[in-house]
């Protein structure tokens, strides 16, 4: 009998669309069904140049079905490079496509043939999630768009990998809040998704001195790649750095991968984090006046935030984790070292993660928990009624986040952490006043 998924937090393969749409100047041909494109025609900021609801998409019908939908796709090519002026064209191709085994990367290699900037994904739905997606437009980019050359490395040049792009409501933010780390220690950023990014973004690539990895798992496959094409090492740091000791602990590990003298990364670090306590200590009063806030807290999101903010909970503001839940279908090959990572807290604490996808399994665990008082509970829309049901602190940080709008904010970095602060106490204090 087959298994019902219910709530689950990530998309099929074919939603990595989305890290398409993200990178200036790109844009996405879909060679799927007309369903498929409608639903992935939503979301958040879905207006602009080369609106996210606006795409060209082969609308493949009971025709294409039996006779083959190749013909339709090179018309689609053909007509999308005569009318909009992108720099680089990604076909994606959906379940439908693939069924029925038209050879889009064929299509797609006649239109390179003749220098015009289209590639190819296979991003059927069926294969993964919207995650893997990510990974294999990254991949198709790498291996189609970029010549394999030996580049001359530009010192200090750094490619960011991340947050997954739209799908996590805070990406743009926390892109730019990494950026701006790396330039308080001298290094340079090179970020593909956002404002005033783009294909030269992309061309950048080979050059960089190293690769970032700052993610639980989501990435690493990128830079393994990268490392086999180009020779660039990678570092992997396996959270986002939210609040003061994570974020100086980042610093520190970047600065002595890229072998940058100690002591003008320890002055950052030192200023950072005296900046850092100047606002914690006006208000410890607040914090330290148990009664209001949760002793126990669960995060249900996907490992890069269930990871980050319990590490920030535990390690600055001494709080204890019930189980955590990691929901986007984590690859197992990466699990083993997620379930270590949530090891490394500090005072001896140790914490669970459950990879579970079902929200409803997660939500009737967390319902059985013991809080030992208010628990704290952070996730997203769909923990609205167990957070109602369990009289949790609820805070909603990740997808699907119906009820606020984040443009361009961020919990990443020393006022990343305030941030996450302001937000999780203003839920705390609603309730007493």
């Amino acid at each position: 009998m087959a298994k019902t998924l219910d709530q689950a937090r990530y998309k099929c393969a074919l939603g990595g669309i989305q890290t398409a749409q993200a990178i200036e100047g790109v844009l996405p041909i879909l060679h799927a069904g007309p369903g498929c494109a409608d639903k992935l025609a939503t979301g958040y900021g879905t207006s602009g140049h080369f609106a996210p609801r606006i795409f060209p998409c082969s609308n493949l019908s009971e025709t294409e079905i039996v006779f083959g939908g190749e013909k339709r796709l090179q018309e689609l090519i053909e007509n999308a490079v005569r009318v909009i002026d992108a720099d680089l064209y990604i076909v994606l191709t959906g379940c439908s496509a693939e069924i029925i085994g038209d050879d889009a990367e064929e299509v797609v290699n006649q239109f390179r043939a003749r220098g015009k900037p289209v590639i190819h994904a296979s991003t059927a739905g069926f294969k993964g999630s919207n995650y893997l997606g990510y990974e294999w437009i990254l991949e198709a980019i790498i291996s189609q768009y970029l010549e394999k050359t030996q580049p001359k490395t530009e010192t200090g040049l750094v490619n960011v990998f991340a947050s997954l792009p739209q799908h996590d409501p805070y990406w743009h933010g926390n892109y730019d809040a990494l950026e701006n780390l790396l330039q308080e220690i001298g290094l340079k950023a090179n970020i593909l998704f956002g404002y005033g990014r783009g294909v030269s973004s992309i061309e950048k690539i080979p050059h960089a001195q190293f690769n970032l990895v700052v993610n639980p798992w989501l990435g690493v496959d990128t830079a393994q790649i990268l490392q086999d094409r180009f020779g660039t090492p990678y570092l992997h740091y396996p959270n986002l750095p939210i609040g003061a000791f994570e974020t100086s602990r980042f610093l520190s590990a970047v600065g002595e991968f890229a072998e940058l003298p100690t002591a003008p990364v320890q002055a950052v670090i030192e200023e950072q984090e005296r900046r850092y306590y100047y606002f914690i200590e006006r208000f410890a009063d607040l914090f330290l006046e148990n009664r209001v806030m949760s002793k126990r807290f669960t995060v249900a999101s996907d490992a890069q935030y269930a990871l980050a903010i319990t590490k920030f909970l535990v390690n600055d503001m001494g709080l204890f984790p019930q189980k955590q839940f990691a929901m986007e279908n984590v690859p197992e090959k990466y699990q083993a070292d997620i379930e270590s990572s949530f090891n490394d807290l500090r005072y001896g604490v140790t914490a669970d993660v459950s990879f579970e996808t079902d929200g409803y399994l997660v939500h009737e665990e967390i319902k059985q928990s013991d809080y030992l008082g208010y628990p704290l509970l952070i996730g997203s829309a769909w923990e609205k009624k167990t957070a109602r049901e369990t009289k949790a602190h609820f805070l909603p940080i990740s997808w699907p986040l119906n009820e606020r709008l984040v443009m361009h904010s961020s919990y990443v970095g020393y006022d990343g952490g305030l941030k996450l602060l302001e937000d999780i106490y203003s839920v705390v204090l609603t309730r007493f006043n």
